[in-house]
């Protein structure tokens, strides 16, 4: 009985399928020298997989137990099988595949088991694994049938096992002989065991010098010390003062005993790792001492269940749920040293010999980040301009540093805000990252902790929030709390909730589930989420969160099927608004000013809960609430004159009492929006042809005009400023494979390919418009107070109006934007009706010099312009002095400093976008280092502790 795991992808849209199949070898027996063929029968791809063609993914084990990953043969890309993993239909109902020479197929001498599977050529759909012992003498192991059996102390059990030719037979247990049985094909002898027993049966082929052996383990149930857990202690790691020390902490209800297996007990726990239990909370709870302070160390709970619900383990090994780094064997081999170094055999990060599944690192006196910022000075929530990225895809590391290398780009499109999707452990390594596994613990292909840290540093430095991307409706199967508690009939250590889990529902309670269903009524999933929530804010500096799948936290509509109930998730649910109110307050505890976003897509009278909650709080709070737009929007940039009306970009058309909504016409989810431009665009007009990528490209501005301007958060998704056209079904190899039958979800969650980040797009003088347009209008909106006003939308057609005004704001001041875009194919004159007489000033300029008075406009197609009663203070002539404000030396060419306390600070050049910004709390004389800062003239506008405004010139000289 070898122990056998898999190193392959699981991703969130792959299906794990068994349909009973059969595989025949023949010969039935052989060995590594030899010829082998695999029969497939009783399986009907066509039928059951919606497929005509199966493949084959193989590995094998070496005869010491080491696994050696897929031969050529099968390819190294598991969504994209060659034809010489094709298995032959032999036109009978059944399929072969010949490996010819096993050794040269694998091409290793060394060939004890081999290991497969079957999949779909895009491996979208898989069976589970299966393994074949390879050798004409063959030893089978029939009783114990796990590798751990567990017993009370003096209990016996019985052991047997066969062999395919005359054997003598050995039996050891912890070293020593205890029986002998000679000349015979079978065994059987009934053991007695007092204490916990590693047992070793040897079978010897009478003749020759072939010799087999299996190892197996009793356990005998210790005796549990119940002791009250010290004070202060929660679930996971509990570093010390002491560097030598740290107290592991597990909720297990339910389960009979814990061991604790380690690198510092070489994963051989004995009694002493036997974990004591709280008797008021039944938390396990064990301190480790003797530990060297700074050395990483890999641990494990090795879970018993003495009796199991039927279906379930008895053991489970698992890393910890509440793990902040793991270690994976079945991801690690992939990720590059460039991006997280020390991964492997000898290095810092090594997984350990003989184990299987993810193992949580620990490791004292660890040396904290040195925070730059500490004192963030979030961007208001009505201010916000969030740059939605996937890490994987922005640029050719795949990595936190080149967001790093990229922080001139995102300071120069003057967004505020950076969402990045899920980073916490996910399975596989190429992921959008919903498809997590430990909530608390970061992937390692996008980096380290602290390049992480850096990332976030580096935006704070440079006025820019960070969001986080959280999944708490579910996780997948690699997460310990579903495994601890998991429905495993064929014990493949692969399964979902069992009937008794404390944390997951065996069928989700609501429709578009994914993975399995955190049932968010239980106290301990409501305890962990607090949990994640605090580590991300306190360990990371994180500025906010959108929440996934909101929809997702009822428990009041499943119907027993993975299905849910579609037209009850999609109605007021009441638990799901109370309990993501409780997260909402929970993190506002945390840091009042944090940002909570919510994912929901629901009804207004459902999302009003949220959106108008506690708004009227000194730190106004209310949750941010998604608000897609991406139809409408797409008809406009398309050119098509219905299904137009942005009305609903605001917030007041969803009974909002503040802007709490953070609109969008694109996010990650949808198709992206020049794609359907080129691709579906209005052709009518052969001189402003929508389907001409340049064409298509100068559409774009307008687009950002009539969606960024309207008050209220609002979102883009990278590269949209450049005009990405890449459509969202965009496959690794560059092809575009959209949904259907065959290939669910098509290449929509592929890797994208590389470069998308590319310096050639900002050197193209129309998508560089683009860039510079949406950065003009963003810091419009961040900067300019009128923004934060009240507004109309007038829509309906191609040539939507925004009228946007605060009348708190003196005439003297920008208090009045008018925004007039044309979206049909030729020039519309357009009335600009604006609401006092006199000069209006064009606030794209950014000499504030450009006037209009007219009573129309003339606008070309795709074409927009935007008009305020005063120039914008962006503008170069129109700062207006404080006289209680001072800048001195002025000009310079390294510091200068102020005559007031600050507590931010933004320099822009004189097209309006942000070139350096202060964050935090200056006293009167802090020297503001601009040495960097190219000579020539800038604005200053800076903000007191008493909230007061100000802005300035500034000269840099040599």
């Amino acid at each position: 009985m070898k122990r056998k795991i898999i190193l392959f992808v699981i991703g969130i849209n792959i299906g794990l399928l068994s349909f009973g199949q059969t595989y025949t070898w023949t010969p039935e027996f052989f060995n590594a020298n030899e010829s082998a063929t695999l029969t497939v029968s009783n399986f009907n791809p066509q039928t059951e997989w919606g497929v005509t063609d199966i493949y084959l993914w193989s590995w094998h084990f070496q005869e010491d137990g080491t696994q050696i990953n897929n031969p050529t043969a099968t390819g190294n890309n598991f969504g994209n099988s060659p034809q010489t993993a094709l298995f032959t239909n032999n036109g009978d109902g059944t399929y072969s595949f010949d490996f010819g020479i096993i050794q040269d197929f694998f091409n290793d001498t060394d060939v004890a088991t081999i290991g497969f599977l079957l999949k779909s050529q895009d491996g979208t759909i898989q069976t589970g694994d299966n393994f074949k012992d390879v050798g004409v003498f063959q030893l089978t192991l029939n009783s114990p049938s796990d590798d751990i059996t567990i017993l009370n102390d003096g209990e016996m059990f019985i052991i047997t096992a066969s062999t395919s030719e005359l054997s003598n037979y050995e039996l050891t247990a912890n070293g020593s002989v205890i029986n002998n049985q000679n000349n015979t094909n079978s065994y059987s002898f009934n053991a007695t065991v007092n204490v916990t027993t590693d047992f070793v049966l040897t079978a010897s082929e009478v003749g020759t010098s072939a010799m087999l052996s299996e190892n197996f383990t009793v356990i005998v149930i210790p005796d549990v010390v119940e002791e009250a857990i010290p004070s202060g202690l929660e679930d996971g790691i509990n570093y010390s003062s002491d560097n030598t020390r740290a107290t592991l902490v597990v909720s297990a209800p339910g389960k009979e005993f814990i061991q604790v297996a380690g690198s510092f007990n070489n994963y051989s726990p004995s009694t002493n790792d036997i974990m004591k239990r709280d008797p008021s909370t039944g938390k396990y709870w064990l301190e480790l001492t003797g530990l060297t302070p700074g050395q990483v160390e890999t641990y494990q709970y090795w879970v018993f269940d003495t009796d199991p619900i039927a279906g379930s383990p008895s053991l489970v090994k698992t890393a910890d749920p509440y793990s902040t780094l793991v270690l994976s064997p079945f991801d690690d081999p992939f990720i590059p040293s460039n991006s997280f170094s020390g991964l492997g055999a000898d290095q810092e990060y090594e997984y350990p010999q003989g184990q299987e599944r993810e193992v949580t690192v620990l490791q004292t006196g660890q040396t904290p980040y040195p925070w730059q910022v500490t004192n963030f000075q979030k961007p208001k929530k009505e201010d916000l301009i969030i740059y939605e990225v996937l890490v994987r895809d922005f640029d050719v590391n795949r990595n936190y540093q080149d967001l790093i290398d990229r922080i001139d780009y995102f300071k120069n499109l003057n967004i505020n805000a950076i969402h990045l999707m899920p980073v916490m452990e996910f399975e596989g390594n190429e992921s959008w990252g919903y498809n997590t596994s430990f909530h608390m613990a970061l992937d390692k292909f996008y980096g380290t902790p602290d390049k992480l840290k850096e990332f976030i540093d580096v935006c704070h430095q440079n006025g820019i929030a960070i969001i986080l991307d959280v999944v708490l409706n579910h996780a997948f199967g690699r997460n310990p709390m579903v495994r601890m508690w998991m429905d495993d009939p064929d014990e493949d250590g692969w399964g979902g909730p069992a009937t008794d889990s404390p944390y997951f529902n065996q069928f989700p309670t609501h429709s578009f589930n994914v993975g399995n269903d955190f049932n968010h009524q239980q106290p301990l999933v409501q305890e962990y989420t607090r949990r994640v929530i605090k580590h991300w804010i306190e360990e990371y500096n994180i500025d906010g969160f959108r929440w996934d799948l909101t929809k997702g936290f009822t428990q009041n509509c499943g119907n027993g099927t993975f299905d849910g109930n579609f037209g009850c998730t999609n109605q007021y649910q009441q638990d799901r608004i109370d309990v993501l109110r409780e997260y909402a307050d929970y993190s506002w505890s945390l840091d009042e000013t944090h940002y909570v976003i919510f994912e929901h897509l629901g009804n207004d009278n459902e999302e009003q809960q949220w959106a108008n909650y506690r708004l009227n709080e000194t730190v106004s709070k209310g949750i941010m609430m998604w608000g897609k737009m991406t139809d409408q929007y797409n008809q406009l940039t398309m050119g098509y004159d219905s299904d137009h009306n942005i009305n609903r970009m605001g917030h007041v058309s969803r009974g909002f009492n503040a802007p709490r909504l953070l609109g969008y016409p694109e996010s990650h989810d949808e198709e992206r929006l020049m794609y359907k431009n080129v691709t579906f665009g209005n052709d009518s007009n052969a001189s402003h042809n929508v389907r001409d990528l340049n064409t298509a490209l100068s559409r774009m501005s307008a687009l950002g005009a009539v969606s960024v301007t309207i008050p209220g958060p609002k979102m883009i998704w990278h590269f949209g400023d450049l005009g990405m056209e890449n459509s969202i079904f965009t496959c690794t190899n560059g092809t575009v494979n959209t949904e259907n039958d065959a290939i669910p979800g098509g290449c929509k969650l592929d890797t994208k390919p590389q470069p998308q980040w590319t310096e050639n797009w900002l050197a193209d003088a129309n998508r560089n418009q683009i860039y510079n347009d949406w950065a003009r209008l963003h810091a419009l909106k961040i900067n300019e107070p009128v923004f934060e006003g009240d507004y109309t939308i007038s829509s309906g057609s191609l040539t939507p109006r925004i009228d946007i005004f605060d009348t708190s704001i003196p005439t003297s001041e920008l208090r009045n934007v008018i925004v007039l875009a044309n979206f049909d194919l030729v020039s519309r004159t357009i009335n600009t009706n604006f609401p006092t007489g006199g000069n209006w000033f064009d606030l794209m300029d950014n000499t504030g010099s450009t006037t209009f008075s007219g009573a129309s406009v003339t606008i070309a197609p795709g074409q927009f312009r935007i008009f305020g009663n005063q120039p914008a203070t962006l503008s170069n002539q129109s700062v207006i002095a404080d006289n209680n404000f001072e800048i001195f030396p002025n000009p310079t060419s390294e510091v200068f400093v102020a005559n007031k306390t600050l507590k931010n600070v933004q320099i822009f050049d004189i097209t309006g976008q942000v070139v350096k910004s202060f964050n935090g709390d200056f006293q009167k004389g802090y020297d503001f280092n601009v040495s960097e800062l190219s000579q020539g003239i800038y604005i200053i506008k800076v903000s007191g502790n008493d909230n007061s405004s100000s802005a300035t010139k500034l000269i840099i000289k040599d």
